[in-house]
């Protein structure tokens, strides 16, 4: 026997040892329910539901979606964190997931450890955006306009603690500009102030502005990733605009309880690249303002982490009040 051979054959056993009674062979063997947090209808059930058809008929058993929204998906976070770890019962999460380890104090679940990361699945950028009669068309426009002005800039978001609110409270310490927050109850009355200029910007998502932008109702300023985003191909990015470090994006995830199997966790990683690589689903998560975002299973867990961080030292230095 060949050392390969024997290396191969231990490692088979030992992967084998690894999974629960019967799942070596037979994972999957029934249907999988594929859980998240937010609102039946939203691009994050719309995401959850195109990975969960082409899941199916990669792995020859029904994903089923089951919406449990409440609290920003923290509570069906808390929930999966308590799931036994057999592969049958998985979760997609939002950004948000790293949020929330920044602003709460407390959570009913621990933010990486109770989790084994299977990939992210789509991300998109945010987006500065001011009403279009205001002057600036650029980010150094857009400075000397708050510099000059005798009270602060006024942002609206969706509401304290949003990724809005955060991302807002990162341009001020960036641009060493004072802003003053206006939280919503969600971006829609938020954008109709902006319009109406009864407040003076937002930074938020292509989602929610897309649709005024291409009216000519608001001017997008830059967006907030690496590289320029498909939907606003004539809007810089944070860096060409001369801001490097607003460079960030939203994203959404799957993830197990933790103690999934490694083989279970590196056969879903391999077919939600698969699902990921389908120019249908490519195009269809592009409608919606995505872009697919396929990662290592180690690459996810230092995303968050990396975000985590992030948003926490946003939240200090903004003197956010954690809850």
């Amino acid at each position: 026997m060949t050392s390969v051979t024997r290396r191969t054959i231990l490692a088979g056993l030992a992967t084998a040892a690894a999974l629960p009674a019967g799942a070596a062979t037979e994972w999957p063997d029934r249907p999988i329910t594929l859980v998240h947090g937010l609102a039946p209808g939203g691009p994050s059930d719309i995401i959850a539901r195109l990975v969960a058809e082409s899941l199916s008929r990669r792995l020859n058993q029904q994903v089923v979606v089951d919406a449990r929204p409440g609290a920003g998906g923290r509570l069906a976070a808390g929930q999966i964190a308590r799931t036994a770890p057999d592969g049958y019962t998985l979760m997609t999460i939002p950004s948000g997931h790293a949020v929330s380890a920044a602003l709460y104090k407390t959570l009913p679940y621990r933010s990486i450890d109770d989790f084994s990361m299977i990939s992210m699945l789509t991300e998109f950028p945010f987006i500065l955006v001011t009403s279009a009669e205001n002057e600036p068309r650029t980010l150094k426009e857009f400075t000397a306009m708050a510099r000059a002005r005798s009270s602060p800039m006024l942002f609206g978001s969706a509401g304290n603690g949003s990724l809005q609110h955060l991302a807002g409270e990162l341009l001020s310490k960036l641009l060493n500009v004072t802003f003053q927050h206006v939280p919503y109850r969600g971006s829609a009355q938020a954008i109709s102030d902006m319009i109406a200029r009864r407040i003076d910007f937002m930074v938020d998502s292509p989602t929610a502005e897309m649709q005024v932008i291409r009216a000519r109702k608001v001017r997008a300023l830059m967006v907030t990733s690496k590289t320029r985003f498909f939907g606003l191909p004539d809007v810089p990015t944070a860096t060409e605009a001369g801001l490097p470090d607003f460079t960030f994006s939203s994203w959404q995830g799957m993830v197990g309880p933790a103690g999934l199997p490694t083989s279970i966790v590196d056969r879903l990683n391999l077919e939600v690249l698969g699902v990921l690589q389908e120019p249908a689903v490519i195009e269809r998560i592009k409608q919606i303002g995505n872009n697919a975002a396929p990662t290592t299973p180690g690459g996810f867990k230092a995303r968050i982490a990396a975000d985590i961080e992030k948003w926490t030292a946003v939240v200090e230095a903004a003197n956010i009040e954690r809850v």
